[in-house]
Order: C-alpha cells, then structure tokens, then sequence
C-alpha cells in the first residue's frame, strides 16, 4: 500500500494517525471559521490540508481496512535522525473487522467530513470523494467497535492511547457528517445514541483525545 505522505507525529519518524486526522479536523475547522482573515496564508492552509487528506485518502483506500499508523514508535523513539537518512523498516500498522478502532477511524471520518467542506467551492469533486471516504469509514467505525489501543497495544500505547474510549469519536464523526452532508440520518445516530456514548458526562477538556466538548460546539451551531 502506498503510504506515502501525512505528517510525522513531532521530532521523531512516526507517523501516528490518530492525532494526525484530529490535527486535519482542527486545521479544516479553522479554515472554516477564520479563512475569511487569512488573506495570502489561506492558500497554504489548504495545502496543508490537501497534504493530509490525500494521505488518508490512501490510508482508507482498502475497504474493511485503514492503516493508521507508519514506523515504530519503539525503535524509532531509539534513533533519532533526518526523515532522509532512514534506513530502517517501516512498519505499517493497521486496523479492521477483527483489530478495531473505532476511535482512530471515526476521527479520520470527522477529518475527511471537514475538510470536505474547506474544498467544496474550490474543487468540488475532491470535496465529494473527502465526504464520500468519510462516509464509508464512518460506517465501519460504528460497526466494529473498540479502542484502536487494545488492537494496537504497545505501538500505540503510551504514546497515543486511546484513553477517554472511542464513543467521544463517534459522536464527533457523526457530528462532521451532519455538518458535511446535511442527511439527518447522522443527527439522527447522534440523537439515538448521545447518553450511551457519553454525549452527557461533564468534561472541561478538548484535545486529541476526547472530543465531546468540540462536537457539543459543532452541534451548537
């Protein structure tokens, strides 16, 4: 599979997919709420955008199947070095029906879902093969569900674990594809199963790893 491209998760070779995906849901949404005073840097906002989801895109190509993760955190946090002088294996990490991660592939779909929005005047048929994307992982993030920490373990954990569970992404996700597609089926999935997947617990925090303040936010507007 070609996994080319996405960001390396800070000083080191890993390419960790869950933060990736929310730091491209962040940035779209930025875009969405501020682009109109970027000026000049709204362009290279995009960009960076497009340089995410293109790599996504390839992540997701694979139906039943999304590689969330490239390199070793283990050895490479042993090495540290240019991305140009890598001479070590690249190990590909993914999940499916039976290694779930719900978290993971729902926060991918919220990422495709936004960005989605941020092309859809300037290239249109990007933007619908983004929502289209989103809705397929969407679909399997809902259907095998499980934190992507119990299927990944130690090449996740501690450094990106799932620690809040995946039911904040799923209310997230589905909270993108209402904003994305206007079908009331996602408002509906929220209004179905918002209490048992979180939608009330009272939280004081939005990051990476929990997000049900942000979908409250998104709901709300």
């Amino acid at each position: 599979v070609d996994l080319v491209g996405g960001y390396y998760d800070a000083g080191d070779n890993v390419k960790f997919g869950f933060p990736m995906a929310f730091t491209t849901t962040m940035l779209s949404w930025s875009v969405l709420e501020f682009g109109g005073f970027m000026g000049a840097e709204l362009s290279n906002a995009k960009t960076a955008i497009r340089w995410a989801t293109d790599y996504l895109l390839k992540a997701t190509s694979h139906p039943g199947t999304i590689y969330v993760q490239v390199g070793d955190p283990n050895n490479d946090h042993k090495c540290w070095e240019r991305p140009e002088d890598m001479d070590t294996a690249r190990t590909a990490y993914k999940i499916d029906s039976q290694h779930p991660g719900s978290d993971v592939a729902a926060e991918t779909a919220a990422a495709l879902s936004a960005a989605s929005l941020v092309f859809r005047k300037s290239d249109p048929s990007y933007s619908k093969r983004l929502v289209h994307a989103a809705m397929m992982v969407f679909d399997f993030a809902d259907k095998h569900r499980g934190p992507y920490s119990n299927s990944l373990k130690s090449a996740v954990c501690p450094f990106y674990c799932s620690y809040s569970g995946y039911q904040d992404e799923l209310l997230w996700g589905a909270a993108w594809l209402h904003k994305a597609t206007r079908n009331p089926k996602y408002l509906g999935y929220i209004q179905t199963n918002g209490l048992s997947l979180g939608a009330d617990e009272l939280d004081n925090t939005f990051g990476w790893d929990n997000k049900h303040v942000g979908a409250r936010v998104l709901l709300s507007k």
